[in-house]
């Protein structure tokens, strides 16, 4: 199987139509051994949830923004498996007034919010999770995207936060690469997740990407995007660093609509 003998660390699982439970789901039936991490409220949440997979794993405490939780998940990893093969960040947030139409009145107090917990996290998370990384003698880390490169309807300051991840996994994959530890992000087209139904006129970007999109698209199944993410966690994937890679039905290179 693809990831036979791997051990991963996935973050952001919280529902079972989230993209973080897809690549979960995909990586467990392709022969890895996982661990979730959720914090506060939300963790019993994630324990629900991780009972819907095809083996149970243990959630463990994880607050991206707290170094000390960064810590104590490294020395859990050290203590349990001696190292770590994969790393998923699907983790994003920006506080109401950073989206939906508001980009012009946003205070910096939101947006400094949003960009440390959907952009500067990635580089908190693979910091804090160097040494059982370095231990495995290389690790892949990859993180879930939006399209940053444009600006999108009502996504706004989330956007800017999609665009400051995307040069985040640049910057990590020239750092990281001496350490064997490669570093990408994948750009999903629109799910009907929890997360995405909460953005203010998420129907304004999802109606049209049937139309725009060569290979259709479904909105319910993160299924694609988790096997994705499997891939570059894989050995065939052990060259590939500092890529965006869409799984989109196609949206991002096409023009304009397609279908009449």
């Amino acid at each position: 199987m693809l990831l036979d003998g791997k051990r991963l660390l996935i973050t952001g699982v919280l529902t079972d139509d989230s993209i973080a439970f897809a690549v979960a789901r995909v990586a467990q039936k392709q022969g890895a051994e996982i661990l979730l991490t959720s914090f506060g409220r939300a963790r019993s949440l994630t324990e629900r949830v991780a009972k819907k997979l095809p083996s149970t794993p243990d959630v463990l405490e994880l607050d991206i923004n707290k170094e000390e939780d960064l810590a104590t998940v490294s020395a859990q990893v050290m203590e349990r498996w001696g190292g770590l093969d994969g790393l998923v960040h699907a983790i994003g947030f920006m506080p109401a007034d950073g989206l939906g139409g508001n980009f012009l009145n946003t205070p910096w107090e939101s947006v400094a919010t949003g960009f440390q917990t959907s952009a500067y996290s990635l580089k908190a998370l693979a910091v804090g999770l160097l040494e059982p990384m370095k231990a495995a003698g290389g690790a892949s880390v990859v993180s879930l995207d939006f399209d940053g490169r444009f600006a999108w309807p009502i996504y706004d300051w989330m956007g800017v936060a999609k665009a400051g991840l995307e040069a985040v996994t640049r910057y990590l994959a020239r750092d990281l690469g001496p350490f064997g530890i490669r570093v990408n992000t994948v750009s999903a087209g629109p799910i009907r997740t929890m997360a995405g139904k909460s953005i203010p006129g998420f129907d304004q970007i999802a109606d049209r990407w049937q139309n725009r999109s060569p290979l259709g698209w479904d909105m319910t199944d993160a299924t694609p995007v988790g096997e994705m993410c499997c891939l570059l966690m894989s050995d065939l994937a052990r060259f590939t660093t500092g890529e965006l890679i869409h799984v989109d039905g196609g949206y991002h290179a096409m023009g304009t609509d397609i279908k009449a």
